[in-house]
């Protein structure tokens, strides 16, 4: 069972079927193992070269989902960090072979968006979930007061 002891005080999760509103700042989830968490707090994200939305950091408005990356990972060596993100502008990415699915940051988006149940993200469990991206970048000074790690309960 996961736990999050450590909650930003104001600052909201997004909802599952709620849409991210353009410019807001959310509470998300990014997991990883132990050994990466403790590099993005040192020097904070990189983006990813390549995946599903193209490059950028991949995050999770669910605690649940989160948990279960990296897939190739055991349990107990997995973490979640938590992280306070300002989506700044949001595009929404609905289906296989949208138009923008790896571009969107290329046409002045900030995030891409892709809802539940829309068939993009097929998660651990066999059930559609949707999955953030983030191209915002993070200082180590602007990380070090907005995440904090999740550990797994004993």
């Amino acid at each position: 069972m996961w736990a999050e002891n450590d909650l930003y005080p104001g600052v909201p999760c997004l909802e599952s079927y709620s849409v991210p509103t353009d410019g807001k700042v959310y509470r998300m989830y990014h997991g990883t193992s132990r050994q990466a968490a403790e590099q993005i707090m040192k020097t904070g994200f990189k983006q990813s070269a390549g995946g599903m939305l193209g490059r950028g950091v991949y995050l999770s408005r669910d605690l649940k989902k989160a948990s279960r990356y990296p897939l190739e990972l055991p349990e107990y060596q997995r973490v979640v960090i938590v992280v306070r993100v300002n989506v700044g502008k949001v595009k929404k990415i609905d289906k296989q072979g949208h138009p923008l699915q790896k571009t969107w940051h290329d046409h002045g988006y900030d995030t891409a968006w892709c809802p539940p149940g829309c068939g993009m993200v097929r998660s651990a469990t066999n059930s559609y979930n949707d999955l953030k991206q983030t191209r915002h970048s993070f200082t180590a000074n602007e990380l070090s007061q907005t995440r904090r790690v999740v550990h797994k309960l004993q």
